[in-house]
């Protein structure tokens, strides 16, 4: 038999033609060894990876194949194995948007409902925050525990949260540099793949995903959210994981805080049962699919009333005081988050003309927060862990002229007046405004539905 080729699995792909399993574990090995150690694979180039990568945008992947790339990105790596712990690992992923803070919240509602929540997160680039940063603005947080550290605190507390280790899926590593790079990181096939070959590679039982749409998101059209998360479901379902995904909107962002610690904040306040609305909604909704698919409750409702049982007794607030401790950081911001990351001054942005807020461009709140310092352009760009936005007022709000839209925290004035120029851009006040649901759909087990 001939030994394989990258420039063959190129054309077949370019020329539409379905890869099997073992080409795909080719590129696969390629990208994470370039080439198979000890396999006697040929190496595979940066630029022949690029080239397959461009083919998969053009050419899009059936579901065998989409298993197939997702399976062997997941075994490029160790898969982490919590079979031993006594109940069900369950998490939750969300494909960002602005003020997107939700993971800090349910994680301890759920683990102090008695699951395992092995979380592994990434960190935030360009308008859309990461949950590694915010958990970084708490003084002494550790993201970067060692696999046998990360099984400890797990073991422990029934949650930990961490960012990728080398061992987890290497393959994405080199795949996700490479289509940042090439234009290839919207294709719906190579961000599936990406997604659940490292939530998968967790040990997990049971998955629920927060697919966001609107202004704020990757994906603008509803369309292209439905069939990423439909893709998600599917994949993960195919290799026997308990899968359910949110479509939900981030048309505006979520919550009222953007900004590292200035979420930490927001995520206290609502794991005391208060905060926004909307933010303590989806919280509730998030953790009540999680105990459905982890067995912990029978239906939503019940997943819903138990999770804000453990917000209104302590029970969240401690689980999470007790997984910061566990990690190195100071369990003392539950009670004082004055000690908290704080900007060194603030400034107001004041609404021109009176009326209701019938929009807020999303992504310019959060490109807004990126140039005060509270995100990244570049993936090695410093974060500001004190700086960002608190909005005062959401779409539908009354504001009179000269009102206060939203405060700006700043420890650096060279780009504040631009900022302030964007925000007040970004409220539109008119006189009606048309709110949008904050879950548009819920896909999963038992098939694609209307959110009620």
């Amino acid at each position: 038999m001939p030994a394989m080729r990258a420039a063959d699995i190129i054309r077949k792909k370019r020329d539409g033609g379905e890869l099997n399993r073992e080409e795909i574990g080719f590129m696969v090995r390629g990208a994470a060894f370039g080439g198979a150690a000890g396999s006697g694979d040929a190496a595979v180039g940066d630029d022949q990876l690029a080239a397959w990568l461009m083919a998969v945008v053009w050419r899009g992947m059936s579901a065998a194949e989409l298993a197939a790339l997702t399976e062997e990105m997941l075994r490029s790596g160790e898969v982490l194995d919590f079979s031993d712990l006594p109940a069900a690992k369950v998490d939750k992923h969300s494909t960002g948007g602005v003020g997107d803070k939700t993971s800090l919240v349910v994680a301890p509602i759920v683990a102090a409902a008695g699951l395992y929540v092995p979380m592994v997160s990434g960190r935030g680039l360009g308008h859309t925050g990461g949950t590694l940063d915010k958990l970084e603005s708490i003084p002494g947080f550790n993201v970067n525990l060692s696999v046998p550290e990360f099984r400890r605190v797990l073991a422990k507390c029934g949650c930990g949260l961490i960012g990728q280790t080398p061992e987890i899926a290497p393959a994405d590593k080199k795949l996700y540099a490479l289509r940042d790079i090439t234009a290839t990181v919207e294709s719906p096939y190579l961000i599936c793949a990406s997604i659940m070959s490292k939530k998968l590679a967790e040990g997990i039982d049971a998955l629920v995903l927060d697919v966001k749409t609107g202004d704020g998101a990757f994906m603008k059209k509803e369309e292209d959210a439905v069939y990423l998360a439909e893709l998600m479901v599917e994949t993960g379902q195919r290799m026997g994981k308990r899968m359910v995904a949110l479509i939900t909107d981030m048309e505006q962002p979520l919550g009222r805080n953007v900004g590292n610690a200035l979420e930490v904040v927001e995520c206290l306040e609502v794991l005391e049962g208060g905060g926004p609305a909307d933010l303590r909604e989806l919280c509730v909704e998030l953790a009540a699919w999680m105990l459905v698919s982890g067995g912990r409750v029978k239906g939503l409702e019940e997943g819903k009333k138990l999770a804000v049982e453990l917000m209104s007794d302590g029970s969240a607030l401690e689980k999470f005081s007790e997984v910061i401790a566990l990690q190195g950081g100071d369990p003392r911001i539950v009670d004082d988050p004055s000690r908290l990351p704080q900007a060194l001054d603030q400034e107001d942005v004041l609404a021109q003309q009176g009326g209701v807020v019938t929009a807020i461009a999303c992504e310019n709140v959060g490109i807004a927060s990126m140039l005060l310092g509270g995100g990244r352009e570049r993936q090695d760009d410093k974060i500001d862990p004190a700086v960002g936005l608190v909005l005062h007022k959401k779409v539908g709000d009354a504001v009179e002229k000269g009102g206060r839209l939203c405060t700006v925290h700043y420890d650096s004035e060279a780009r504040v007046d631009e900022v302030k120029r964007m925000l007040e851009q970004s409220f539109v006040v008119g006189e009606k405004a048309e709110k949008r649901p904050l879950i548009h759909r819920v896909i999963g087990e038992n098939g694609s539905h209307a959110a009620s």
